[in-house]
């Protein structure tokens, strides 16, 4: 499957980003000669576009998805409010809906279960998290009141590490590594793993830096929360 995301700035003119009938048009033809192919089965929007009305940029994919170029669309970063409206204007505009949303979502940071994840519930919206491990949180490799190594992506973002390596989640996080220790499973297998047996979720966007590591996100994904497991979590890890 060949998916792509469009959106980002990808030139200093005027509409070198967006979500816009012209810039659309513009960087499908971008992707489909970059990628040598004759269509994309998966487009994704970056972001919410203020700027341009949602009935314009939907529009403009259907166009795409009739004439064979698009398989299925979807968006990211959208706000519940957003990705309600957005699929109430396919509905009512006969155009093609967004089959899934990509946001922020991880045993850590559960804030989208307030809103975004049961708006996507009930309108059939695949959800599709990234940072399932929290910048790293949940790997297990940065520690409590020790300096995160050189090299990693807190080590080397105060911005990031400002927001993530708090008393807070570390508190979680011993709680969380005892779980997974008293299953014979690592960190990552919990962290991955409980988010492929939340219902909502179509998928997870786990990183890699080693071929090691696809192996086991891959197989992290097969291990399925029983019942009890996901309400005990639930307890122990609240919304925040």
């Amino acid at each position: 499957m060949i998916a792509t995301k469009f959106g980002n700035r990808m030139g200093e003119e005027p509409y070198g980003r967006g979500a816009s009938r012209r810039y659309i048009n513009d960087a499908v033809d971008a992707s489909l000669k970059r990628l040598g192919t004759d269509w994309i089965d998966f487009y994704q929007l970056y972001g919410p576009d203020l700027q341009t009305p949602i009935e314009e940029t939907l529009e403009a994919l259907t166009d795409l998805v009739r004439a064979g170029e698009l398989r299925y669309i979807g968006c990211s970063t959208f706000a519940a409010w957003q990705l309600v409206d957005a699929h109430w204007t396919a509905r009512s505009r006969n155009l093609t809906p967004f089959i899934s949303a990509q946001n922020r979502y991880n045993l850590l940071d559960r804030a989208a279960e307030r809103e975004f994840v049961p708006a996507a519930t009930q309108h059939c919206i695949g959800v599709i998290p990234y940072h399932p491990l929290d910048n790293g949180l949940l790997t297990g490799k940065y520690k409590r009141g020790k300096r995160a190594p050189k090299g990693t992506r807190l080590g080397d973002s105060e911005t990031l590490k400002g927001g993530t390596l708090i008393d807070a989640k570390f508190d979680k996080l011993a709680i969380l590594e005892e779980f997974a220790r008293e299953r014979n499973h690592s960190l990552v297998d919990l962290a991955l793993g409980w988010l492929a047996s939340q219902p909502q979720v179509s998928t997870v966007i786990a990183g890699a830096t080693r071929p090691t590591q696809v192996v086991e996100n891959v197989a992290a994904g097969d291990w399925h929360l029983s019942p009890s497991d996901l309400m005990e979590l639930d307890v122990a890890v609240s919304v925040t």
